[in-house]
């Protein structure tokens, strides 16, 4: 059996005409898609191809346990704070501190709680707002931020001051706005001053009304045209996550849940210990990124999604007031059924963006974020496994050291590589629906692209592989015609010609 966005064709793949997105755009990283279309512009298979590769799990091998929080974060320079707290969780077992002072622990989630508000200001209003508020099929000089800008001067506006929120909660709280060092094994080696509590609460109020704002923007697209929000790249799943003992949302810590396509919980509080044999990643020859999937469910039912829809529908509840009253509202929407229309993870996006804003002003009042004890030590381990809710979804580190406290063995499963299997399940849906027997223009183009987007991928941290890497090298005349290929595949095997 083949996974569902593979789809079958009765043709030769060589005899059909192949469109080629790349790259994708307003996402991070680099990526494809190909879409392979018979004469009749009948669609036969559409892929997400990543493309770039970065060897972080190898190249981690060898360097000291405690460089790691600080150098796996280079991952990225847009969720770099996720890299760095789950690595940090990690080592944390390592040096035997898996329980922190108070302090370090509210550091450090106001650390993250400041990522998720930047993050996904930065995805909402930077990256996504163009295709919703002016349409998929608008003018692309205008479908961007300028144009954003120029139309809905107040929306701009506010999705720049919220990130730049996001940003300086960052920096005080690690010491840079990117890749900083704040976070360290056992603990937070930077305590927060009154001045600089003051300093970030002085906003905080202005922070939760403007991403309350946010929220009403994206439901208001929602309940206009409800027959595109919440049928657009609809992707049936089971939704993964982690919650809080009690049920609730945690972005910081918790045990894994799962709930089936339907809403039905699969199973509840599993330790992310095990995650392991829990999960198996598996590989595909055309992309760099894995295929991670259930294990006792197999690759073809065992496909998940994680992220904002996920989470947002997989707890009981958000323990921030005004995120619960919208989390409450976005379930009436689906009537009490799970969405799966790609789109409704903008709504669940704008939801968690005021549980952050919440939690950073509700930690900012708590006097432990002014304490002085930052460190913690214990036994001395030698495998640790972080996990934490990055703004895309769940994302596991995992590492082993030896006796001479250097990495042997790393191991991550990002969270735009949990979502890789619905990413490409979304694609076919919108490409079956929206350019099947139509001619292709760049405005229904874009509507794939659009479909990727709901899941804010960040390419660059998804990419892993190990061993030999599939090359494809074409060979393009002056016209931009490819006029012949070489292809090397993951055993390393060699064939000429053109795919």
């Amino acid at each position: 059996m083949m996974h569902q966005f593979e789809l079958e064709t009765a043709k030769n793949p060589e005899d059909l005409r192949r469109i080629v997105i790349e790259p994708v755009s307003r996402v991070e990283g680099h990526g494809k898609v190909t879409i392979l279309l018979d004469d009749d512009n009948k669609v036969h298979q559409v892929r997400l191809h990543i493309v770039e590769f970065r060897g972080f799990e190898k190249f981690i091998e060898g360097r000291p346990f405690w460089e790691v929080p600080v150098l796996v974060q280079r991952l990225c320079g847009i969720c770099p704070v996720s890299h760095h707290l789950a690595a940090s969780k990690a080592m944390d077992m390592i040096v035997g501190g898996g329980v922190l002072t108070p302090t370090a622990e509210k550091i450090r989630r106001l650390m993250h709680y400041g990522q998720m508000l930047q993050s996904h200001a930065l995805h909402f209003f930077h990256l996504s707002s163009p295709d919703l508020l002016f349409g998929f099929d608008s003018d692309v000089a205008k479908r961007n931020i300028v144009g954003v800008a120029a139309a809905n001067p107040d929306v701009a506006k506010k999705g720049v001051l919220l990130r730049k929120f996001g940003q300086e909660v960052i920096r005080v709280t690690s010491g840079k706005r990117v890749h900083g060092t704040g976070s360290i094994p056992g603990g937070v080696n930077k305590a927060l001053t009154p001045e600089e509590r003051d300093y970030l609460l002085k906003d905080a109020d202005q922070m939760v009304a403007w991403s309350r704002d946010a929220v009403r923007i994206i439901k208001q697209l929602h309940c206009q045209n409800p027959a595109l929000y919440d049928t657009f790249g609809n992707v049936p799943a089971t939704m993964m996550s982690l919650v809080a003992p009690d049920g609730t949302m945690d972005f910081y810590h918790g045990a894994l849940r799962a709930r089936d396509q339907s809403g039905e919980i699969m199973f509840d509080q599993v330790s992310y210990q095990g995650y392991n044999t829990l999960l198996t990643e598996g590989v595909k020859p055309w992309s760099y990124m894995k295929f991670p999937y259930i294990t006792n469910l197999g690759d073809e039912k065992g496909w998940y999604k994680v992220g904002p829809l996920a989470r947002v529908q997989n707890c009981d509840s958000i323990p921030t007031p005004l995120a619960e009253e919208e989390r409450k509202e976005f379930i009436a929407h689906g009537d009490g059924k799970p969405m799966h229309g790609s789109l409704g993870f903008h709504w669940a996006r704008m939801i968690e963006m005021l549980c952050a804003a919440e939690t950073i002003k509700s930690l900012l009042l708590d006097p432990d974020v002014l304490g002085k004890d930052l460190m913690v030590s214990g036994p001395r381990a030698y495998e640790g496994i972080g996990v934490i809710e990055a703004p895309r979804g769940t994302l596991f580190h995992h590492y082993r050291v030896d006796d001479d406290d250097l990495v042997t063995y790393a191991n991550l499963i990002v969270s735009t590589t949990n979502n890789n299997t619905a990413m490409n399940v979304a694609v076919r849906d919108v490409a079956k629906k929206y350019l099947n027997g139509n001619e292709v223009t760049e405005g229904l183009l874009n509507h794939i692209e659009v479909a990727i987007r709901c899941f804010d991928p960040c390419l660059s941290c998804a990419t892993h592989a190990i061993g030999k890497m599939p090359l494809e090298v074409s060979l393009v005349d002056a016209k931009g015609t490819v006029i012949d290929c070489l292809t090397k595949d993951e055993s390393g095997a060699m064939r000429k010609g053109m795919a």
